[in-house]
Order: structure tokens, then C-alpha cells, then sequence
């Protein structure tokens, strides 16, 4: 297993990370972490600086994921041009402005000069394939490679193929994320805002609904949530959990009881105004919780306490059997 892993990595040994904010430069220490020359593309003037402070500051992360943090910036350089950032590269990592237009002609602009084995990935949230590589004569190698923040740390990508994406593409680009040790799920097909944001939104809105109509603030609201769902889906998601919650017989059962009801529930959709006046509510109690909390501080929090969910259900046999 080990040796097949690595010869994945080594097949896409050099890559391209065009743009390298807080995505791009994740991506990247998570590259250099596994051994991968990284080459990077930004146009901002101290992105050097940016990109190096992003390595200090996942090597925590990444010592406790069990993976190099020290040196990492022995196999990163750095080069202005696109054309030569991605000549000779095996991999592109885009991380680009949701912007249709730029993500169109960065790619058109970038064909001729990528090797024709390259796989194209676009880290964008909203923009699907189809869409991105209108403007290119061969688009069968470009798709989405969709991570959450941080993706260094965060194990979710979402691969989501194009119209015109290869079925070998789609099947490179899920070994390469599970070189990584990411655990990638493939879309079957394009949907605005792909899943995970999707179920984001929705969640968003009716806690928006909830701190609009007075019933929680907006830390109540986070701690009802760490302290129930968030901690049912780090283990189980919406559908096993109602699964179990239906007895013997499982959604069946669950379905017979209550699918009544929670039909007609879908039906009801709250008006939620996210005006001006509701935006500085929500930003004004966090502000007077959380947000007085240095946002470096919360980070470091969120991180290890990721990482202590992650060593904690590595630890859970896959039978959920307690070794005797």
C-alpha cells in the first residue's frame, strides 16, 4: 500500500499552485509535506512572505498529522509567469478568483504550455469544470478538486468532473487526493455550490432565522451545535444518524414514524432578511463573545481540537468492536 502510494506521489512529483491565499498556500504546505516540488503563481508582491508564514504556521498541523514540517521550503519556488510556472509541471492546483471570465482564460492562457499528461484541478467552490474550460481545445483532463478550509488539515475533497472530463481523469485525480490522505468523494454530476457548501447554506440560513427571530444569540446557537449535531456528524452523517434513531428497522421505521411530518416541514421555509440591520446584530454578539478572541488564537484552537477528533476516531476499530 505504501509503495503504491508513493508511486502516485511520484507520478505527480511537480506541481503548480496557481494563486496561493489562504487555499492555495495550505494546499502547498500539504505538498511539500509529502515530498512534491511546488511551484508557485500569485501575482500579489509579498507572496513569498505570505506563502512562507503559512508553512510555519501548519507545521504544528502537520508534525501531529505525523507528516514532515521542518525545511519544507527546500522543494518550493516560486515564478510570476504563468506559462513557465506550469511548463513541465505532472499537476495544476488552482485556488483563482470565483470569476468565470479569469478561471476561463487562466486556463486557455496555460494550455499550450502544460504537458499533456498534467491533471487540472480548480479548488473553486462555485465554478464547475463545464463552465471553466470552455475556452480550452482539450478540457478532458480539468476538474474540480474542491477542498475545505484548511486543507492541509480538513480531509474532505470534493472531485467534481466536467462535461468533457475523462472517466481516467476523475479516477487520477481520487488516487492522487488519497496519496495525499485526503478522503475524496466523487459528485455523480454538476450542482451550483457542489454538497458540502450546499448543506453549509442551508444550515446558515436557519441559524441567520433563528438569531433573526431572537431565540438564540449567536454563541448560544455554535454551542447547541458542538454540543449535539456537531458532534453526532463528526461520527455519523444526517442519514446513518437518522438511521439509528429509527430502531431495528432502521430509515424504514423512521420514514413510517415520522416522514409525515418532516415532509411537511419541508415544505415551511422561514423568511430570513440578511439586511444590513440583521448582519450587524449577528456581528455585533459575535463580537461581544468570540470575537474577542484573536482570529490566530481561534485558529490554533480549531485546529488541534480537529486534530484531537481525527487521533480519536483513527482509534475506533471499523467493526466498532473494543479490542479485547
Amino acid at each position: 500500500m505504501a509503495t503504491a502510494r508513493q508511486d502516485i506521489l511520484n507520478r505527480y512529483s511537480n506541481v503548480a499552485v496557481i494563486g496561493a491565499g489562504v487555499i492555495g498556500a495550505s494546499w502547498a504546505a500539504l505538498f511539500l509535506a509529502h515530498g512534491l516540488h511546488v511551484v508557485v503563481s500569485d501575482p500579489q508582491p509579498d507572496i513569498e512572505t505570505k506563502v512562507r508564514d503559512m508553512l510555519d504556521k501548519a507545521a504544528l498541523t502537520l508534525k501531529a498529522l505525523g507528516l514532515p514540517h521542518e525545511g519544507l521550503d527546500k522543494n518550493l519556488r516560486f515564478e510570476p509567469d504563468l506559462e513557465r510556472a506550469v511548463t513541465g509541471v505532472d499537476l495544476v492546483q488552482e485556488n483563482g478568483p470565483e470569476n468565470p471570465k479569469w478561471k476561463q482564460e487562466l486556463w486557455a492562457q496555460i494550455e499550450p504550455a502544460l504537458p499533456r499528461h498534467a491533471l487540472l484541478l480548480s479548488s473553486s467552490s462555485a465554478r464547475p469544470a463545464t463552465e471553466q474550460g470552455q475556452q480550452m481545445r482539450d478540457a478532458s483532463r480539468l476538474l474540480i478538486g474542491h477542498p475545505f478550509n484548511p486543507p492541509h488539515l480538513i480531509p474532505l475533497v470534493e472531485v467534481v468532473p466536467g462535461d468533457k472530463t475523462s472517466p481516467e481523469a476523475v479516477e487520477d485525480a481520487v488516487a492522487f487526493y488519497e496519496a495525499l490522505g485526503k478522503v475524496p468523494r466523487v459528485l455523480k454530476k454538476e450542482i451550483q455550490g457542489f454538497v458540502a457548501n450546499r448543506l453549509q447554506r442551508a444550515i446558515m440560513r436557519e441559524a441567520c432565522y433563528l438569531v433573526q427571530e431572537g431565540v438564540v444569540t449567536v454563541d448560544e446557537l455554535d454551542d447547541i451545535v458542538t454540543s449535539s449535531i456537531g458532534l453526532r456528524w463528526a461520527v455519523n452523517g444526517p442519514f446513518s444518524s437518522f438511521h439509528m434513531g429509527g430502531g431495528p428497522k432502521g430509515l424504514e421505521s423512521f420514514f413510517q414514524h415520522l416522514g409525515k411530518n418532516m415532509a411537511a416541514s419541508f415544505k415551511v421555509i422561514p423568511n430570513v432578511e440578511l439586511d444590513a440591520k440583521l448582519q450587524q446584530v449577528i456581528i455585533d454578539q459575535a463580537a461581544a463573545s468570540f470575537g474577542k478572541t484573536p482570529i490566530p488564537e481561534m485558529e490554533r484552537k480549531r485546529d488541534d481540537s480537529q486534530l484531537a477528533i481525527l487521533h480519536a476516531l483513527a482509534t475506533v476499530p471499523a467493526n466498532g468492536k473494543t479490542p479485547s
